[in-house]
């Protein structure tokens, strides 16, 4: 069973993430990369004006694959504006996806995050993994944004998160 995991990441975490999941499922593991720096504020542009970025040029081998696992942050409830750009580019070659992502969760969950990605890619993911770094922090104080977006994830989360996200993509209908 052949598995890609395509990865963005801002801040490290998804990254990290992405690596873990590569380690564990045996699979080959690229990420998406951008020419110019990104900011707080181009993010919160990207996201409103629903802007399709440049990127990198990624291998174009995505048809080779059984299953393509995404993992990225989740901005003000919408797929990381990178993504769109591999989406338009090479969505057509993907059958079967997920969306994993750790992102910040202060405001809660993202629950039309299945409706984007089926619209942008023009299918459904087998599966969503909407993972939240207000869940790591105490509950008390009730972490706000600024505490979730600076926060790193370390080596034990890693491997606490990517064993959480194996078990919830066992439960699915991917081919891994």
């Amino acid at each position: 069973m052949a598995t890609l995991i395509v990865s963005y990441s801002l801040t490290g975490n998804n990254q990290a993430l992405a690596k873990g999941l590569a380690t564990s499922l045996s699979a080959q593991h690229i990420r998406i990369t951008e020419p110019k720096k990104r900011t707080t504020g181009t993010i919160a542009l990207d996201v409103m004006l629903n802007r399709t970025l440049k990127i990198e040029p990624l291998q174009d081998r995505f048809g080779e694959y059984d299953v393509v696992m995404f993992v990225g942050p989740v901005w003000m409830g919408q797929v990381a504006a990178p993504f769109r750009a591999c989406f338009k580019q090479y969505g057509a070659k993907i059958d079967k996806y997920a969306y994993i992502s750790i992102s910040g969760g202060a405001e809660g969950p993202n629950p039309k995050l299945k409706d984007e990605l089926t619209k942008r890619l023009g299918k459904a993911p087998v599966a969503v993994v909407d993972l939240h770094i207000a869940d790591l922090l105490p509950k008390e104080p009730k972490p706000e944004r600024k505490d979730t977006s600076a926060y790193k994830i370390n080596e034990k989360e890693v491997g606490q998160l990517t064993e959480s996200v194996v078990t919830s993509l066992k439960g699915s209908n991917l081919p891994i």
